[in-house]
């Protein structure tokens, strides 16, 4: 992703476990819920805490260096242009060997250190929305993170794979920033 198509792509990853039509789960520190929404659509929220500050977590997000690292099969991240409003970011994710690339092109719109929102506008996802909520605890020295997506299926994917993908993907990225945002 940059971050944040970044965790579009994470969620579109490949999946582990079985789906219900609506799941919650605590894994290592993260809070993760999926679901299929009324027109066919994924939807995970996910929420952790992270001993760092708002301004570490953010940073951190939208460092597209660091993506990889954060967002399980993203290949690239690319800034393609930025303005007052936000940025355009473009990666590319490689879900599964199985599985062709999947480029996504995100409208990212930016509240520093607050809040990180993303919507597809071009690309192999046709249809995605999301955001990144960071609130501080303890005077900024740890920060609450909240995720929100959805997204369709990409190549006409079934949607039950593909919501297995964010359900076992969003938990791996929560952690994978807690683990870059602390350490030394």
């Amino acid at each position: 992703m940059h971050s944040i198509a970044l965790a579009l792509s994470l969620s579109l990853a490949m999946a582990s476990s079985a789906m219900r039509a609506e799941d919650g789960e605590r894994s290592d520190g993260v809070d993760v819920s999926m679901r299929l929404d009324d027109q066919g659509h994924g939807v995970v929220r996910a929420h952790t805490e992270i001993a760092a500050s708002p301004e570490v977590v953010y940073r951190t997000l939208l460092d597209c260096d660091r993506a990889a690292r954060i967002m399980p099969g993203v290949r690239r991240c690319k800034i393609v242009s930025k303005d007052a409003a936000g940025e355009i970011r473009e990666h590319v994710v490689r879900f599964s060997f199985f599985l062709p690339p999947v480029r996504s092109t995100s409208r990212v719109t930016l509240e520093p250190n607050r809040l990180i929102r993303f919507t597809c506008i071009r690309g192999d996802i046709r249809a995605c929305d999301g955001a990144w909520r960071l609130t501080p605890l303890d005077g900024g020295r740890r920060t609450q993170v909240d995720y929100d997506f959805w997204a369709s299926a990409p190549f006409g994917l079934p949607i039950d794979l593909v919501g297995r993908m964010m359900r076992r993907d969003a938990p791996a990225a929560l952690q994978a920033l807690r683990r870059e945002c602390e350490r030394p």
